[in-house]
């Protein structure tokens, strides 16, 4: 008995495997978010162009935020803030902020924020402004911010 041979018939196992290992795949990775709450600005300073502004920045996938933007300021920066040998440190994040999974990254005077610097005109308590954060996989997030003074610490009852 004499067998032909048929490359159809190869193909069909072939064919399979393929359809198999395309099912087998990781669900596509929804798109990273970042949620933005809590957004303030510090009022300016009689005779100061620059000033600080806080928030709390939480991710849904590993991000960064890189970079912020606002139009009446001639510069933007994320800064941290650092203690060495007792003195407090202000420094710009080159690289940007890290921002974990899930976990909320607070912006808050005396630790990391973000500086506006040269500002055209003073930022006055009540006022509202946008500005633009910038990430390193998430969408640019345009976040609507009060300018108001810090809340101050709970009190302890004098202890």
């Amino acid at each position: 008995m004499i067998r032909l041979f048929r490359p159809a018939a190869l193909l069909a196992p072939v064919g399979l495997a393929l359809a198999v290992s395309a099912c087998g795949q990781p669900p596509v990775e929804a798109p990273a978010v970042v949620e933005v709450t809590d957004a303030f600005c510090r009022p300016t300073q009689v005779g100061r162009d620059v000033t600080g502004c806080y928030m709390t920045l939480t991710a849904s996938r590993n991000d960064r935020l890189v970079s912020a933007a606002f139009t009446g300021a001639d510069k933007v920066e994320i800064h941290e803030m650092t203690t060495t040998d007792g003195m407090m440190r202000m420094a710009e994040l080159p690289d940007g902020l890290p921002l974990p999974a899930g976990e909320a990254v607070p912006l808050k005077p005396g630790g990391n924020h973000i500086m506006l610097l040269g500002l055209s005109q003073p930022l006055a308590e009540g006022e509202r402004l946008s500005m633009t954060l910038t990430f390193e996989q998430a969408a640019p997030y345009e976040v609507n911010v009060v300018v108001a003074q810090p809340a101050a610490p709970a009190s302890h009852g004098g202890h």
